[in-house]
């Protein structure tokens, strides 16, 4: 194990966030807020720190995937725990564990909260809550690896453990132009929300927050209300800019390149994705219409919150909580689904229920014809069987993990709907449920305890299980037994 590369990545990260966190202390000067003082001391520790921690430069900067599963995780909790140190310093949170539950849930784009009132929160706050929905989104450590190279080709270990779909590939040969590539995409479409919001209307501090939770697929808003206040045109660019940050990243790659037919027209995932989206808007729509004045009021309402279910962001313009049974079946069954791999979408991923569901009609036809020869293909390209393996493995342990959860948050005592929603919705990185933790609720209510397993549920949902998991492994902490001819390579 390279102990020495890992504390190396970490101080990195406390670096970087340090720099982050003058995002906030600069907002609080500009509106005069005392809290920005805890922001910028907040700013100055992390950053002193991770100094500290790169120091000592690794011998050895090659590592293998034990080493990128332990990194990504460490640094994921690393920059929850220190996040969360001045938002519960300016006595806005009644609890450090509160202010971390906010900060998990906006570094993973998950947009729980145990807030009654986001109102009441300084600017700074606030900004800082969006804030990380952005730096979440597509990933602290790919961001890093775009700007600055870590350990050479080693740095695929941790784009695997930190990028969201059942494989994650290379635009180019270079995995720092990949990340490159992957961050001025998510830059642009960024800057592209906050102008056209802006155009509908909006200051520049709200135009810049709703882009964070909206690109970064959050769902924090400066309003109790969410985005039910604001206008019909501020409500369409949100459903547009949710939709396309839900679509996989390599897609708008593909068309820079001049290649649409591969982008959109065979690309299955998108198509799925988009058939499912509105297919399933207009059946809540015919569901809930007799509520509304007319059918189209009825379909804006139902795509805004299919929109922000399906993508995992968690904004919300109307309590479905109150809607009919058929309506909330299909928004928690696009909850469980998410939105494509290689988004900043949470959930399951469209593409790997595709492989699932295509890996068990094989089965089928396996047992009638025991002599065939069956294989998974998606987009006219057979699916290598480990990925299949994979997927299987992950959904296998997706639904232990969240029968496990609400075994665990249900000595609470809420009702089962909240408990199995709120899971879900953690776990997927969602943020509102049903019951106590619907769109009008809050996750305040939990325990201390049922809080904590919520919380390692958003870090699992966001890592995708695996390199969470690897931390139970007994395997990934034995030391090396021997060495490659190298001499730098761990056998592992």
């Amino acid at each position: 194990m390279n102990f020495s590369v890992i504390q190396y990545i970490l101080g990195t990260v406390l670096c970087f966030e340090g720099v982050f966190l003058l995002a906030p202390a600069a907002v609080a000067a500009f509106y005069t807020e005392r809290a920005g003082l805890y922001y910028l001391g907040a700013a100055l520790f992390c950053f002193l720190f991770g100094l500290v921690l790169r120091l000592r430069h690794p011998k050895s900067s090659v590592f293998y995937s034990r080493e990128g599963f332990l990194a990504v995780t460490f640094s994921w909790i690393v920059l929850s725990m220190a996040g969360a140190m001045p938002m519960y310093l300016t006595g806005e949170y009644a609890s450090y564990v509160d202010a971390l539950f906010d900060t998990i849930s906006g570094f993973t784009t998950t947009g729980a909260s145990v807030l009654s009132s986001v109102e009441e929160l300084s600017r700074a706050t606030a900004f800082w809550r969006c804030f990380t929905h952005w730096s979440g989104g597509m990933g602290v450590l790919v961001f890093i690896m775009a700007v600055l190279p870590l350990s050479g080709s080693s740095n695929m270990h941790l784009m695997r453990a930190e990028s969201p779909g059942p494989s994650v590939g290379k635009l180019v040969p270079k995995v720092r132009q990949t990340a490159l590539i992957l961050y001025k995409i998510y830059l642009f479409i960024t800057i592209l929300q906050v102008v056209l919001l802006m155009l509908a209307g909006l200051s520049l501090y709200e135009a810049l927050t709703l882009s964070f939770s909206t690109v970064g697929t959050g769902g924090f808003a400066l309003l109790n209300s969410s985005i039910a206040s604001y206008s019909w045109a501020v409500q369409v660019i949100i459903i547009l800019f949710m939709l396309l940050c839900a679509l996989n990243f390599n897609t708008y790659y593909l068309l820079l390149i001049r290649r649409p037919k591969e982008a959109l027209l065979q690309n299955a995932e998108v198509k799925w994705f988009l058939i499912i989206v509105f297919a399933s808007a207009a059946a809540i729509a015919l569901n809930i219409r007799h509520g509304f004045s007319n059918l189209a009021e009825a379909f804006h309402v139902s795509l805004f919150q299919v929109s922000t279910l399906v993508s995992s962001t968690g904004f919300a313009t109307a309590d479905f909580n109150l809607w009919p049974e058929f309506s909330k079946t299909i928004l928690v069954l696009l909850m469980f689904m998410g939105a494509c791999a290689g988004s900043t979408g949470g959930g399951f991923k469209v593409s790997r229920l595709m492989i699932v569901v295509r890996a068990a009609g094989n089965e089928l036809l396996n047992m009638m014809h025991p002599r065939s020869v069956q294989q998974v293909h998606i987009n006219g390209r057979r699916v290598p069987e480990n990925v299949v393996k994979t997927a299987l493995c992950y959904m296998t342990a997706y639904v232990l993990i969240v029968l496990g959860s609400v075994l665990l948050v249900s000595i609470d005592n809420f009702d089962m709907t909240t408990n199995f929603t709120a899971v879900l919705a953690t776990m997927n990185n969602i943020g509102p449920g049903l019951g106590a933790v619907g769109p009008t609720g809050n996750f305040g209510g939990f325990s201390v305890f049922s809080k904590f397993v919520l919380m390692c549920d958003m870090l699992i949902g966001r890592l995708e299980l695996f390199p969470v998991l690897a931390l139970f492994a007994p395997g990934v902490w034995k030391l090396p037994t021997r060495r490659s001819r190298k001499g730098n390579r761990y056998d592992i």
